[in-house]
């Protein structure tokens, strides 16, 4: 799960903390104690505090390679795909995930897989959406008056959904009284 920038400030912060507990004197169980992390953390930090002084308790930076389009292309990008599929020349009003691809290579000459575009569209805080697809001779007007008129006849009278009935024949189940009897079962006379 990718940790956010105030995360990562925060842990920085409570290293820098340990490192001036360490400058105190403190031992490193004392400053696990205080800072709410294991002694192993708190381990690894005094080393790194021994080797290089505060600058060993820094973060190290972002992990992994630097995104391949700044924050201005990822901003016109967006501005791009909310005038719709059709100003970029598709012939429907879908976007899909190589649509989008197509439109950011345009944009910024940088080629993305389909399947990376879709954690760049979830970076500017889009969703998957799909259309509901329905007939094209679909009559609302009809489904309107048979939802008003023919479905009240069909459906159940309201007395209807009332507790229903039980049957003399049906064999106990364990929780009724009859069945809670020591001995053969509950109500049953032997034969």
């Amino acid at each position: 799960m990718p940790t956010s920038a105030r995360d990562l400030a925060a842990m920085e912060a409570r290293r820098l903390q340990a490192a001036r507990l360490f400058a105190r004197g403190e031992s490193q169980v004392a400053v696990a104690k205080a800072l709410g992390v294991t002694r192993v953390s708190a381990h690894h930090w005094f080393h790194a505090w021994k080797a290089q002084g505060r600058a060993g308790l820094k973060g190290a930076g972002r992990a992994g390679r630097k995104p391949r389009l700044d924050a201005a292309q990822l901003a016109g990008v967006e501005r791009a795909l909310r005038n719709g599929p059709r100003a970029h020349g598709f012939s429907t009003d879908l976007w899909t995930l190589p649509r989008v691809a197509e439109v950011i290579e345009r944009l910024t000459r940088v080629r993305h897989h389909p399947g990376h575009v879709w954690r760049l569209l979830r970076g500017l805080g889009w969703s998957l959406q799909r259309p509901t697809r329905r007939a094209r001779e679909r009559d609302e007007q009809a489904i309107r008056t048979w939802k008003t008129r023919r479905w009240l006849q069909l459906k159940k009278t309201p007395g209807a959904d009332g507790p229903g009935s039980s049957s003399r024949t049906k064999v106990a189940s364990r929780s009724s009284p009859s069945s809670a009897e020591r001995g053969r079962r509950g109500g049953k006379r032997p034969s």
